[in-house]
């Protein structure tokens, strides 16, 4: 954009390089925090970025606008939530089970953000939030999934750009 400089002073190195990235190279960073060619976009489009907290912003309102065709290709390209090792075969039972069910009424996979959960509690914290999810009508459940997938972008932006600002 006209008089935008390429980032402020003393932005961290991973920032000024998305800055000034090439569009291609940018957008296939951000597809890798969110697989949604829109929001890559629009994330892309609104280069330079004087700091992380400005992305994450920008990442919160495309995520926003996003339309529900837009956020259903996003869910379906999702995996299941990272837990420890060993844990889905330890409850591969109960969250397979979950698992069956929730998408089998929602339509896509069961996301969550974890961050700055314990790792033992993450099972829990899973299960417990699936079954609660399930009590959702789809319009209720869809804007929840939304709202844990705008947060799993948002951690995987700061991950990307070195952590810092979170």
């Amino acid at each position: 954009m006209p008089g935008q400089s390429r980032g402020a002073p003393g932005a961290p190195p991973a920032l000024e390089r998305f800055n000034t990235a090439p569009a291609e190279d940018a957008e296939r960073a951000l597809l890798t925090c969110l697989p949604s060619p829109r929001w890559a976009l629009r994330l892309s489009g609104h280069r330079p970025y004087p700091d992380l907290p400005s992305l994450l912003a920008a990442s919160d309102e495309a995520m926003y606008d996003l339309s529900p065709g837009e956020l259903a290709e996003a869910l379906a390209a999702e995996a299941l939530p990272a837990l420890p090792d060993d844990t889905y075969s330890a409850a591969h039972t109960a969250l397979t089970a979950a698992h069956t069910v929730y998408e089998t009424k929602f339509g896509h996979v069961f996301v969550i953000c974890l961050d700055g959960v314990p790792e033992e509690e993450a099972l829990d914290r899973v299960l417990e939030d699936i079954r609660s999810r399930l009590a959702n009508d789809p319009d209720e459940e869809r804007a929840v999934a939304a709202e844990e997938l705008r947060r799993l972008a948002r951690g995987r932006l700061v991950s990307t750009l070195g952590g810092a600002g979170r």
